[in-house]
């Protein structure tokens, strides 16, 4: 397999919008792969023009009725008809192009699993994918088509064992739903506690069902949690699991809003943990998917992007942001002079103790980890 790292353009999204009140804005992506471009880094990627996934590649998870929905919807017109598909939302508006955009979504993420799958690429990045949530028959956090499952299920063509990790501040339902019951995959999502955040799912004790019983694992953070419980429940969890399950590839989701003074999520990250899970993921030596996810602070995308970008290529890149972007991002009312935090975050005695009896729980509990 070669070393290239495969990047799927951004640019055909750019021209999609969710509406001015939509918190999800398609513009994160042109100012972040923008910055990619004027830190070098898009010189050392093959560029691949995504394309629309077909509908036997997304049928895999979704309902035909579903699919026939939301390419209705695309004209941007809501019917009636519309609502029982989750379509017409204030987290789902039925906007113009909204069939268009979400396969093309998918079919990126498809692209990416095939480029390591033909050895084109030994880590594919594909930031507009990452759209977790999206369920069998219905359109549901700002996502329409899951294209994790999508591009996971390509890779199992291929590969007897594959691990997901999401690491976006949400739980990722959908992906944990559509492999709940397949030894073959392994779900890892860290999250806020879904008593205080959408999508009210993602406990500990959610572990998976029948053959795939064992093969989920979740972990519940509280508000504000910062860097130190978040590190602690990468090492004592995440990294023992997947050593355990010896995954043959590797899908991440990396959405950015877990980090601290996103607008949507009450959570206290810094780069310092975002990253050390980042370098944990390379390290891993295995086939990577990259995927993109959540993130409404659009300055904080744009630099963990960027910076995990620069991770999976191995370059170094300086922490001020070149005045060239600065002068692109003002218009938007994005303003970045860094592209790292000072400091890591410590978190309250309170998030540590429920971290505690969270790790403690799994490490007693869960079938790859009690044993351990």
């Amino acid at each position: 397999m070669g070393n290239t790292l495969v990047f799927l353009d951004t640019t055909p999204f750019w021209r999609f919008d969710y509406g001015p009140t939509h918190p999800l804005k398609m513009w994160r992506l042109r100012l972040t792969q923008e910055l990619q471009r004027c830190y070098g880094l898009l010189e050392q990627v093959t560029f691949v023009e995504p394309r629309m996934a077909t509908e036997e590649e997304v049928l895999v998870f979704h309902e035909p009725e579903y699919l026939a929905a939301l390419a209705e919807a695309d004209e941007g017109i809501w019917k009636p008809n519309l609502a029982r598909y989750g379509l017409g939302t204030p987290d789902c508006p039925v906007m113009e192009g909204v069939y268009t955009a979400s396969m093309l979504a998918a079919g990126a993420s498809a692209q990416a699993a095939e480029a390591i799958i033909n050895g084109q690429a030994s880590i594919a990045f594909n930031m507009a994918g990452g759209l977790h949530h999206a369920m069998p028959s219905y359109a549901w956090g700002f996502c329409y088509i899951n294209d994790p499952v999508v591009a996971i299920s390509k890779l199992l063509q291929r590969f007897e064992r594959v691990a997901y990790v999401d690491i976006d501040a949400h739980h990722g339902d959908g992906v944990q739903l559509a492999f709940y019951r397949d030894p073959r995959v392994l779900t890892i999502s860290l999250h806020e506690n879904g008593r205080y955040l959408f999508p009210g799912t993602g406990f500990e004790d959610e572990m998976g069902e029948g053959e795939g019983y064992g093969f989920a694992i979740n972990i519940p953070f509280l508000p504000h949690a910062g860097d130190d419980v978040y590190l602690w429940a990468l090492d004592e969890v995440v990294l023992p699991a997947l050593e355990k399950f010896k995954p043959q590839a590797l899908v991440t989701q990396l959405g950015t809003d877990a980090l601290h003074d996103d607008p949507i999520t009450h959570w206290n990250l810094t780069t310092h943990s975002y990253l050390r899970a980042v370098r944990a993921f390379k390290a891993m030596g295995v086939p990577w998917v990259a995927l993109g996810g959540g993130g409404y602070n659009i300055a904080n995308v744009c630099r963990a992007w960027t910076l995990a970008l620069a991770e999976m290529l191995g370059v170094k890149v300086p922490d001020h942001v070149p005045d060239e972007w600065r002068v692109l991002a003002q218009p938007y009312g994005v303003l970045l002079h860094r592209l790292f935090d000072a400091e890591p975050t410590s978190s309250s005695p309170t998030v540590r103790t429920d971290n505690e009896r969270v790790i403690r729980w799994l490490r007693e509990n869960h079938p790859l980890l009690r044993h351990g």
